[in-house]
């Protein structure tokens, strides 16, 4: 590949980058934090295509120059097959992946870990809280901030094989690439009919009833649902409070 079709790929990959980054299509690649160095990443990418292409057309020129008067030499055109590369780019634009659902969740272990601590939460009123952040008070502060409290968390619907449901967020490290499930399983008032992968708002209470995951014998806690209601997903559909 000559050095005009390397500028324009790196052109190319780094409009992508802009693009991404200044829209939510990152989200389903990387986590938000993440979102300044893909910027910066995108902006580096376009001044180094320049700069290529720049010194690539002054390289010609004082060629030009030293070649007045005598012949040049032959160039042989660059195979169109190395443009093949840009596809990834266009899918990556044109394509956006699906954000990873129940089929991995369920084959995944929970990723739940243990916080630090924990915030106090509102004295009143329903409290809202992340999957994750459900999970770890239930499991590791043994419900001691959630008994009594009416809890609304939201999620994504998961079945196991035996047909017991679960309410997951994804948990992310860096990128979709290391997402894993945090999963919390529903008892109580469920809805007769649930689709995986759909979104739900559940309401319900603390129970200290847990169960194991299947996967790693990894601590999932139980709630008691009262109701529930189908939510659209959330423009960031993975949970990253679990890491911070």
């Amino acid at each position: 590949m000559n050095r005009h079709a390397q500028s324009a790929v790196m052109f190319l990959l780094g409009a992508t980058l802009l693009h991404a980054g200044s829209t939510d299509l990152y989200l389903r690649y990387v986590k938000a934090g993440l979102r300044p160095l893909l910027l910066l990443s995108g902006a580096v990418l376009i001044a180094a295509a320049a700069a290529t292409l720049w010194y690539e057309r002054r390289g010609k020129g004082e060629e030009h120059e030293g070649d007045e008067g005598g012949h040049g030499e032959d160039h042989h055109p660059e195979p169109r097959v190395s443009w093949l590369l840009i596809l990834p780019l266009l899918a990556l634009v044109l394509v956006a992946p699906p954000a990873l659902g129940s089929y991995s969740a369920m084959r995944t272990g929970t990723a739940l870990q243990q916080a630090y601590g924990y915030e106090d939460l509102p004295a009143e009123g329903p409290l809202r809280l992340g999957v994750a952040d459900y999970a770890g008070r239930a499991v590791y502060d043994h419900g001691k901030s959630l008994a009594g409290r009416e809890i609304k968390v939201t999620g994504f619907v998961a079945m196991d094989s035996a047909g017991h449901a679960y309410l997951v967020r994804m948990a992310l490290n860096c990128c979709a690439a290391d997402a894993q499930p945090v999963k919390i399983a529903l008892t109580g008032t469920i809805p007769p009919v649930l689709r995986p992968d759909a979104w739900l708002e559940v309401t319900g209470t603390y129970t200290p009833e847990r169960t194991e995951d299947p996967v790693n014998d990894g601590p999932i806690p139980y709630l008691k649902v009262t109701s529930s209601r189908p939510v659209t997903a959330p423009p960031d559909p993975y949970d990253e409070t679990w890491n911070k």
